[in-house]
């Protein structure tokens, strides 16, 4: 906007620099040459009165002479025959107008001008006591004529290039004031999507803009009134729970000893952990960026956690990937319960017997977590991947899924879905490792878009 302007003002202040430029600077052309040829006049004119008094070529020598033309050597004059002395007429001075032009201007007996080599010949015809004609010629070099011209010029260019630096100076002072309140609109924005929620605008500026800091400043606020419900709704919420893990709680102390008494009494643990962290993170103001954890060490708790289950309904488990440290900007407790998510589904949605594996890759830039199963598959995998249209039946929310999406994008990664070779469902997690976890929603989409075009089969799995 602020450039848009500029260009406008400096376009219609060139054109009316122009408009009145060029017009005064031919009259000034134009005045100057008035001025040479009228002073050459004046000139021709001193030489009249001589002229009707006597024809004696001594006394009009001096009178030439005592010219200030023709002190210069640019006056020159011709006296015709006098009538019955063929040969009487002369010359005086220096004559540089064509024979032709004289002949002229003495038949007519009017002054004109006309060209001479490097200026102009003002040609005077002065009447003779005699009844002939004398001329009288006043040499104009061009220099003369030009004189001052071009300074006017420079001058009048200095003056509308000054005119035109001032009127850009102005707009772009009066584009500053535009275009501040908006780029202040814009950072506000900016800021509030990436969760500060204090932010607020100055509602200063033209009237559009006030309106719109202040339309701004009222969102903002229904923002954080909105998140601030949530927050307490889901901690009330999850404060629900507690009374029933009591009850669980009491009921896995009372099964005695055993593999299947421990793991069910950890489980009710571990969910009396998940659900104290859900109410502090709900309590919070304000996200933080998580420290990271070791995927492989988290895939090995997770799966030693699952293993029991699998043995039970002899699944086949290989696990690739996880010998080594792979740090992820993913917190520990996120990380597992989006690996939770995944074999969750693998166990509810599979038969017995079904084969899983959890491969692990380490790249430059990001870490990739197959979970892959030889199972029916998924028939509509875009459905399974909008929150809350699983198709899990019975005691499924279709959340599992959406969880483990929302992690990989808090890195900048992504989430997809497709064809195993054992047969079944692949899903895979793609978390960057390069901080793009910063960038706002629309710039992980577009990202996503350019890394599915651009990844090509080399970043696949050896086996796959």
């Amino acid at each position: 906007m602020r450039w848009a302007l500029v260009k406008v003002c400096l376009a219609v202040t060139a054109m009316v620099v122009v408009a009145f430029a060029v017009p005064l600077g031919l009259v000034v052309k134009e005045l100057a040459r008035d001025r040479a040829f009228a002073d050459a006049e004046r000139q021709a004119a001193t030489i009249g009165p001589a002229l009707a008094i006597t024809t004696e070529r001594a006394r009009l020598q001096r009178a030439v002479a005592s010219t200030q033309a023709g002190g210069d050597g640019r006056m020159a004059l011709h006296v015709p025959d006098e009538p019955g002395k063929r040969g009487s007429g002369y010359d005086l001075g220096k004559s540089r107008a064509p024979r032709g032009e004289l002949a002229t201007a003495r038949r007519l007996g009017r002054a004109s001008v006309s060209g001479a080599p490097g200026g102009y010949a003002l040609l005077q015809p002065t009447a003779l006591s005699s009844g002939q004609v004398a001329v009288v010629e006043v040499y104009v070099p061009r220099g003369v004529v030009t004189s001052g011209v071009t300074t006017s010029w420079l001058v009048l260019a200095g003056v509308g290039l000054a005119l035109i630096v001032g009127a850009v100076a102005i707009a772009d002072r009066l584009g500053t004031r535009l275009v501040r309140p908006a780029g202040r609109l814009a950072g506000a924005a900016h800021d509030l999507g990436r969760g500060e929620l204090g932010v607020r605008v100055p509602e200063d500026g033209p009237a559009e803009l006030r309106a719109a800091a202040a339309a701004f400043n009222s969102m903002a606020d229904q923002v954080v009134q909105l998140l601030a419900g949530e927050r307490e709704l889901a901690a009330d919420l999850s404060h629900r729970l507690r009374t029933p893990l009591t009850v669980l709680r009491l009921n896995a102390a009372s099964l005695g000893e055993g593999p299947a008494a421990d793991h069910t009494r950890a489980a009710v643990a571990q969910l009396e952990g998940e659900v104290d962290q859900i109410i502090r993170t709900a309590r919070q103001q304000k996200t933080h960026t998580p420290s990271g954890c070791d995927a492989s060490e988290v895939i090995r708790d997770r799966m030693e956690f699952w293993s029991a289950l699998a043995e039970d309904e002899d699944r086949t488990v290989r696990l690739a990937g996880v010998d080594r440290t792979v740090r992820v900007p993913v917190a520990r407790p996120e990380l597992g319960a989006a690996l939770d998510a995944l074999l969750g589904n693998v166990f509810r949605h599979t038969p017995e017997g079904t084969a899983l594996a959890v491969d692990v890759h380490n790249g430059e830039d990001s870490v990739i977590i197959l979970v892959s199963d030889a199972g029916p598959g998924i028939a509509d995998p875009d459905a399974a991947l909008r929150r809350g249209h699983g198709d899990g039946g019975p005691g499924s929310t279709g959340l599992g899924l959406d969880i483990v999406r929302r992690v990989a994008e808090s890195t900048g990664g992504d989430l997809r879905i497709g064809r195993s070779v054992l047969g079944g469902t692949e899903v895979r997690v793609w978390l960057s490792l390069n901080g793009a976890g910063s960038a706002d929603p629309g710039q992980r989409r577009r990202g996503r878009k350019k890394r599915t075009r651009g990844r090509g089969r080399a970043k696949e799995p050896a086996e796959h």
